[in-house]
């Protein structure tokens, strides 16, 4: 069975196990990915933010703690909005339970909006990088993080199992829908080259600030074998836009 979108979330067993992978201190999204969001983000305090694909929300939490002034996420995935309830508990951040592609995006309403390991689920990135520039204040910031291509390009390297040592990369200029093996699920994901989301970017009225690749700091892994592993590919692709 496949799954598209956030609905591979509602598995009880497939959210249990991937909440375990992404909470060790060495995931991509802690070690590499987090760091990096952060950085580029700055301060936050006194600022209207919109989280797409906010997941369990703990991130929007994060940030109303440190002083922003509204926190607004949105989640496809009933079990994982159930969390995001949880973490936004005692806290003026709000959700919205549904999906991007569902979200009515106000005009000109926030000065950040952000995005982490969820755009790559939309097939149209063009009409929702649109709805973003719409959506932001003068000079707002959109920030998004992404799978990097070249790990979307071909999901072959992972027929063997979950840790892969060796990535083929093939069929990189072949865009669409690709579906990967990922934690006893089959889920839907779309890839796009670098320059496609570039262009589509600019496209909505975008200035691209910052794009990083997610190479690893040494400092935040304590295994030498992981952090040499991570050297060997990029896992992810951040973009910093301001409008």
């Amino acid at each position: 069975m496949e799954f598209k979108g956030s609905s591979v979330y509602n598995q009880t067993d497939f959210l249990s196990n991937y909440l375990k992978r992404r909470g060790r201190q060495e995931s991509p999204n802690n070690a590499i990915e987090k760091p990096i969001i952060y950085e580029l983000l700055g301060d936050v305090k006194g600022k209207y933010i919109l989280d797409l694909g906010c997941g369990d929300a703990a991130f929007g939490r994060e940030l109303m703690a440190v002083g922003a002034a509204s926190y607004e996420g949105v989640e496809g995935s009933e079990a994982m909005a159930l969390l995001a309830k949880k973490s936004l508990k005692e806290t003026s951040g709000t959700l919205f339970q549904g999906t991007m592609e569902e979200y009515s995006f106000p005009k000109k309403r926030f000065d950040v909006v952000t995005s982490r390991f969820a755009i790559h689920y939309i097939e149209d990135v063009e009409k929702l990088f649109a709805k973003v520039h719409a959506s932001l204040k003068e000079q707002g910031h959109f920030l998004f993080s992404v799978q990097h291509p070249l790990t979307t390009s071909s999901f072959a390297s992972k027929q063997a199992g979950e840790r892969r040592e060796n990535w083929l990369v093939d069929d990189y200029f072949i865009e669409g829908e690709r579906k990967e093996p990922w934690i006893d699920k089959i889920v839907v994901k779309h890839h796009r080259t670098i320059e496609t989301y570039f262009t589509a970017l600019t496209k909505a009225g975008f200035k691209v600030t910052a794009l990083r690749e997610g190479e690893p700091n040494r400092q935040l892994f304590n295994s030498e074998e992981e952090y040499q592993r991570r050297r060997r590919i990029p896992v992810m692709l951040v973009f910093s836009c301001e409008k």
